[in-house]
């Protein structure tokens, strides 16, 4: 068995390479984490639309990952879509078939836009699948005119090279989270 050392340095360089292909877009800020784990997803948004100022932001939870909650920020409101899940889940003992697929964070008034010159990262937590592989956030970022939706997956794969609009990607790795609590 690979030693934590090495795991480590593994999802080091499987973010580094997730980063650096996809620095112009949506991105999460750690684009590898342990499967069966808690995360906190944050999504970097680097610019606006055409030109002009990001005035929301929607994040399709992906089927997998569970509990999903956002964090407040200010200046903006936030509110999720909830609905029933494709596949339920169990946590501490209970099982749910119903949760959040959606959340939207809206600027509250133009003082609270991301203008297009600067970046800001919206933040979620949930838990990560059991099984490793690819989970992609799709997002789609509304602006003062017109909107970009980061929704393309790969049909094979993780690569997003020569995409123009790639999902922000989350690669879910099989190694042992070090104790604790998993949320």
């Amino acid at each position: 068995m690979p030693s934590h050392t090495t795991l480590k340095g593994t999802a080091a360089s499987i973010l580094l390479a997730v980063a650096g292909a996809s620095s112009a877009h949506i991105v999460l800020q750690d684009g590898a984490a342990a499967a069966a784990t808690s995360y906190r997803a944050t999504l970097r948004v680097g610019h606006g639309c055409e030109g002009t100022a990001t005035t929301a932001l929607s994040v399709t939870i992906p089927e997998g990952f569970t509990g999903a909650q956002p964090m407040p920020k200010p200046g903006w409101n936030v509110s999720t879509r909830s609905g029933t899940l494709t596949k339920p889940y169990v946590s501490h003992g209970k099982t749910y078939s119903e949760g959040v697929l959606e959340i939207t964070w809206t600027a509250k008034s133009p003082e609270y836009y991301l203008p297009e010159a600067y970046y800001d990262e919206f933040v979620l937590r949930g838990t990560t699948p059991a099984a490793p592989g690819a989970l992609w956030f799709k997002v789609v970022q509304t602006c003062e005119k017109g909107s970009n939706p980061w929704t393309d997956v790969p049909a094979n794969g993780t690569s997003t090279k020569g995409m123009k609009f790639p999902a922000a990607l989350l690669e879910v790795l099989d190694i042992q989270a070090a104790g604790g609590h998993n949320h």
